[in-house]
């Protein structure tokens, strides 16, 4: 759903840069940015171990 999310935010930033706006895309790519750190934090895999998302996956079972 957050890759969606962040696909949405960079191309409705590219349509708002487009028509002439500078503030409101700018904020979408920096909302877009912090999602994929977001992401990459949870999916990343620790040194020996497995990812976040590995372990929350772990604990529900």
């Amino acid at each position: 759903m957050l890759v969606l999310l962040t696909v949405a935010l960079v191309a409705g930033a590219v349509f708002f840069w487009r028509r002439g706006e500078r503030k409101r895309p700018a904020l979408m790519l920096v909302m877009a940015v912090l999602i994929a750190a977001d992401l990459a934090v949870w999916l990343t895999p620790v040194a020996g171990g497995p990812s976040m998302i590995a372990l929350a996956h772990q604990d529900q079972e």
